[in-house]
């Protein structure tokens, strides 16, 4: 590369310059006034002719050059550089790019000239500072139909909405919506909007999918990224709508929940209920039914309700008179309700003979107590919810101890903070429906949670005392009983600041009474024939041979007597 001086109007044109639709005069006549007041600031490009010739063909400036013979300079400096292997493609592109922007056709096509000399959609970023996204939505810009970026080129562009549409159609479309749309003679304007209304196709967005890909597969959807979106988010589509919906109505039959119905939405797009049902828009209660259907978008929507009471007609049975079965078209599924039903009874004999027999490691002996807690069936009044009649929400628990294929799998601190995070929420010593009874206070004195109380020697906590239980908690202090109950307890308050106090009857441990009490209401009773010994249940570390003896049936009683 070398600087030399030449006579401008001996330098021959290039090509395969970037730019070749013209540039506007007022651009062309601030070059103009620039160069007539300080010249060339920075010098063309040019490289020698490799056809034989033995002049110099302009690499990069040909606006430079063109306004340096307009200014009527003989000579103008230029940079020398060689020849490059796609005839000085990408140093045109990179340099036209740098100063005026390209008009945007003529930007697409010049993207498409670098990609036919072998430049990679990467390359082509890095050079140009630009992301490779940007560089596909280019490149899928410049496949509208070339009749159509002629016009663009003359400065009538669609908005991005427009080109988006037309660009996502095939050439065959385009081509016969441009016959229609094409501008008349005399008219330089294009009614784009009618062009990309007529392009336009109803798009149903992967993000709005609940099937996964193998119904996707099933029902021939294939998802297409909108580049013209932003890059952050989930932009693939796909124009098979009716495959689309499809899949989403095979999916909600799959997952639609027991007593459930699938539903349509009205001309306003709310979801159609049936007869007389009321809407509940706050949590449902376990009466309460689930209707499932598809908004306009095509997403999966749930919406919940109740039917009113039955009216029990006199004379008919129980069973008659409370049938308030909904009847709503659906597919037949692969099994019936009391397949489904069946197969629940089956179930559940297994499971218990398996517990019952099988062997069971310590650890996940623990973890299965842990999923059990988390069954639909078990309803726990949480004692650590926020809410008087609050419930817990133990599968946030059992959760840690699966993995993604539904298998137990955990160290001994998961399973220790599971286990201890299910405890917390079950176990309850509160004065209201959610008391465990004396079965927390059990665990909190097998624990030691004595140590945990915080003091008690409060204005708000010996309030409650009476007179003679307060005078009793004087006993070992230096505090003298008052003439007046209050007094008593502002002396003891302000002796007991700087000390912990926990009043007696706060213990954990309950006396030999209540335990005696307690076990007696609860224990088998010795006629029922159902004594399960530790033996009998320490079958973590023993064959499965030494199992036989063990009657399920008689666990089976044992447990469903315990229950009652």
């Amino acid at each position: 590369m070398h600087l030399m001086k030449v006579d401008p109007r001996a330098l021959k044109e290039n090509p395969d310059r970037a730019r070749q639709t013209k540039s506007t005069p007022q651009a062309d006549a601030l070059l103009l006034a620039t160069i007539k007041t300080v010249g060339l600031v920075q010098p063309p490009m040019i490289a020698p002719e490799t056809d034989g010739g033995n002049g110099y063909i302009i690499d990069s400036g040909h606006r430079r050059v063109k306004q340096a013979i307009a200014a009527g300079l003989d000579e103008i400096d230029v940079m020398v550089v060689d020849a490059a292997n796609d005839n000085g493609a990408m140093r045109s592109m990179v340099e036209n790019i740098a100063r005026e922007p390209l008009n945007p056709v003529d930007q697409w096509r010049a993207i498409e000239r670098l990609v036919a000399l072998g430049w990679t959609e990467e390359a082509i970023g890095i050079a140009l500072a630009l992301p490779v996204r940007q560089i596909k939505k280019l490149r899928l810009l410049a496949n509208v139909l070339p009749a159509m970026l002629d016009h663009m080129a003359k400065g009538d562009m669609p908005n991005e909405q427009q080109l988006r549409a037309i660009a996502a159609a095939n050439l065959d479309e385009q081509r016969e919506v441009w016959k229609a749309q094409k501008p008349k003679k005399g008219d330089p304007q294009v009614s784009w909007w009618s062009v990309a209304n007529a392009l336009s196709k109803k798009r149903m967005y992967a993000r709005d999918a609940s099937f996964g890909d193998d119904l996707a597969q099933a029902y021939g959807i294939s998802w297409v990224e909108d580049l013209f979106a932003p890059a952050d988010e989930d932009s693939r589509y796909t124009t098979n709508v009716e495959g689309f919906l499809g899949a989403q109505q095979e999916w909600m039959t799959d997952h639609l929940p027991k007593r459930g119905v699938i539903t349509d939405v009205n001309n306003f797009g709310q979801v159609v209920l049936p007869p007389k049902a009321e809407r509940v828009y706050g949590k449902p209660g376990k009466s309460d039914r689930t209707a499932m259907y598809l908004d306009r978008e095509g997403k999966v929507q749930t919406a919940h309700f109740r039917l009113p009471e039955p009216k029990k007609v006199k004379g008919a049975d129980d069973a008659e008179g409370g049938d308030d079965t909904i009847v709503m078209a659906r597919p037949r599924p692969d099994v019936t309700r009391k397949g489904v039903e069946m197969i629940g009874d089956l179930r559940t004999d297994a499971l218990h003979e398996a517990l019952a027999r099988a062997p069971i490691e310590d650890d996940t002996l623990m973890a299965l107590l842990v999923l059990a807690f988390a069954g639909r069936n078990i309803s726990v009044q949480s004692g650590a919810s926020d809410g008087f009649n609050g419930f817990a929400r133990m599968e946030r628990h059992a959760v840690q101890l699966v993995d993604a294929d539904g298998k137990l799998t955990f160290d001994r601190d998961t399973l220790r903070v599971a286990a201890r995070s299910a405890l917390i929420d079950v176990l309850s010593a509160r004065e209201n429906r959610t008391n465990s009874g004396i079965v927390a206070r059990l665990a909190g004195d097998a624990i030691g949670a004595d140590g945990f109380l915080p003091t008690m020697g409060t204005e708000e906590f010996l309030s409650c005392l009476s007179r003679q239980a307060l005078e009793r908690s004087c006993k070992d202090t230096p505090v003298l009983p008052r003439a007046r109950v209050k007094d008593t307890r502002a002396a003891l308050v302000e002796h007991l600041t700087e000390q912990r106090f926990v009043h007696p009857s706060a213990a954990f441990a309950p006396t030999a009474a209540e335990v005696a009490t307690w076990r007696s209401k609860s224990s088998i009773g010795a006629d029922d024939d159902a004594d399960v010994t530790a033996d009998d249940a320490n079958i973590g570390s023993c064959d499965a041979a030494a199992l036989d003896d063990v009657d399920p049936e008689a666990i089976d009683e044992a447990y469903r007597v315990a229950a009652e």
